[in-house]
């Protein structure tokens, strides 16, 4: 077989692999049609997305409904305006070694340690939280206690936000996200 021939057959496979997750998707969303589409566009893309819309418009259900679609590990964090960046990304915690007694740090992985992590309500945390997600996000690994620690392939991120005005009922994608300039191209927006 030669290489185009190959590259045609995956990019074939990919268009079914897409159907099908939508079609699933589509039992359990209704009425989100472009926003699905523009979510799975992101996936495939190896990207993160933020999801924006009122309360009440099953973004959580979408995320929670692709993870289970996907067979991905899947982790949902709320955000809150006192979550502190190791609440997310894990901590190093003091453990006595029960034969020889000895104490030692051990660390404990955070949320972020999955494949689709739902970061639900990303814009009530305060900034040093979020660019703690951002730090996982950029480079796919978590630093503590001067050791790195990869993240699971393949991590993806989609975030909820609920904003203050109403946005338009069109879906849009962007790379633009809440006021915080530091991580303003690391996101796909949908709008719902």
């Amino acid at each position: 077989m030669t290489k185009k021939t190959d590259d045609v057959e995956a990019v074939e496979k990919l268009g079914k692999a897409r159907d099908a997750i939508v079609s699933e998707l589509r039992k359990t969303i209704v009425g989100m049609d472009d926003v699905i589409d523009e979510l799975m566009i992101s996936i495939f893309a190896r990207g993160h997305c933020l999801l924006v819309g009122v309360p009440g418009l099953a973004k959580t259900l979408l995320v929670s409904s692709l993870a289970e679609t996907m067979s991905l590990g899947f982790k949902r964090i709320q955000f809150t305006p006192d979550l502190m960046p190791s609440d997310i990304t894990g901590t190093e915690l003091l453990q006595e070694d029960p034969e020889t007694h000895q104490r030692r740090f051990k660390f404990q992985k955070g949320p972020v340690f999955t494949n689709l992590l739902l970061a639900d309500e990303i814009n009530r945390t305060p900034p040093k939280t979020q660019a703690a997600l951002l730090e996982a996000m950029q480079e796919k690994r978590v630093s503590s206690g001067g050791e790195d620690y990869k993240l699971d392939e393949p991590f993806f991120v989609l975030a909820t936000q609920n904003p203050i005005e109403k946005p338009s009922s069109t879906a849009f994608c962007s790379t633009s996200w809440s006021s915080t300039q530091a991580i303003r191209k690391s996101w796909i927006s949908c709008a719902v």
